[in-house]
């Protein structure tokens, strides 16, 4: 008698992420490997819950050179109505009609918290941590995070040859969410003098007295890093001109973050992760999240990779003073 196939789905969730295609792939060749069947899952738990055409077989020519490219093949979308049970149900139902057993989710602490309920109604899931944010507390690096972080870092490059041009500090408000990862990291790598990641970290006076001493040093250029949702920066670029007598402008980079060809860091870290959840999959191993730590490729409970502490650059304030 042929043995019977094991079935896994895959989606993409929430905002999109340079890596997610490298994870889909990893998936699907690494599942066809193994001899496994793999579904793709279009537009998130939209297209789970509306079934049909949404789902859809996929083999090794689906994800032929799709690892070089930014966003999702498998596309993503927002769905309110989602975190209502009966709508869930409907979801899982439509995957066990096509014998999917396991779901494989790609995204951020929304798909995760998703996942997990789904997970409890009865569709064992494996979420990969998907996100330019690197806010999932159960990992070190997140996908799609150190491509976010080149693109800013590229950024905060091309704007301090103006800035020396003009004798002029410049203020880059980065994207993070409310994680300020992004905005350390960057700002040790650009060499910014002044680093605000969080509420926390802001202080205006501070700031000011630091802004009137590049006059005094007669300073060719400044850089000053913010994560979003901490402050104004062009309220902030005002006052900084207005107080210390040092030319500013301010640069919002936005969703030109999320975009482009995923680095090889970001392509690894993805294939790693996509390998280890068709593994986990096939040993009977849902409701966890997988993880990197160390270096090193792990399983966590999803009841656990939300709550879990993470505190990658917790000694960057003090770098950044030394360094700055």
């Amino acid at each position: 008698m042929e043995e019977k196939r094991i079935k896994i789905g895959i989606l993409t969730s929430g905002g999109d992420a340079p890596g997610m295609n490298a994870a889909i792939r990893a998936v699907v060749r690494a599942g066809e490997y193994y001899g496994a069947e793999v579904y793709g899952i279009q537009d998130g738990y939209k297209g789970m819950f509306e079934g049909g055409k949404y789902i859809f077989r996929m083999d090794r020519r689906s994800v032929t050179d799709i690892i070089t490219r930014g966003g999702t093949i498998l596309g993503t979308a927002r769905m309110k109505d989602f975190v209502k049970d009966e709508n869930r149900l409907i979801g899982i139902n439509n995957l066990k009609q096509l014998g999917i057993s396991y779901l494989i989710t790609i995204g951020g602490d929304g798909t995760y918290q998703g996942a997990k309920r789904l997970t409890e109604l009865g569709m064992p899931c494996i979420a990969l941590p998907g996100t330019i944010d690197n806010d999932i507390p159960s990992t070190d690096f997140t996908i799609g995070f150190d491509t976010a972080l080149n693109t800013a870092l590229d950024a905060c490059d091309k704007l301090r040859d103006t800035s020396n041009a003009h004798q002029r500090c410049s203020i880059i408000e980065v994207m993070g969410r409310y994680c300020g990862d992004i905005a350390l990291a960057v700002g040790v790598a650009a060499g910014a003098e002044v680093v605000i990641h969080s509420k926390e970290t802001f202080n205006l006076e501070e700031i000011l007295a630091e802004a009137k001493t590049w006059k005094a040093q007669n300073k060719r250029h400044a850089l000053v890093v913010v994560a979003e949702h901490v402050t104004d920066v062009h309220e902030l670029a005002r006052e900084i001109e207005e107080k210390s007598g040092f030319s500013c402008r301010a640069t919002i980079l936005g969703h030109i973050q999320r975009g482009g060809s995923p680095t090889a860091q970001d392509r690894i870290l993805a294939s790693r992760m996509g390998h280890a959840a068709v593994l986990a999959a096939l040993g009977g191993r849902g409701g966890i999240a997988i993880a990197i730590k160390n270096n090193e490729i792990i399983e966590i409970p999803l009841a656990e990779a939300l709550t879990a502490k993470k505190n990658m650059f917790k000694n960057f304030d003090e770098l950044m003073h030394i360094l700055s």
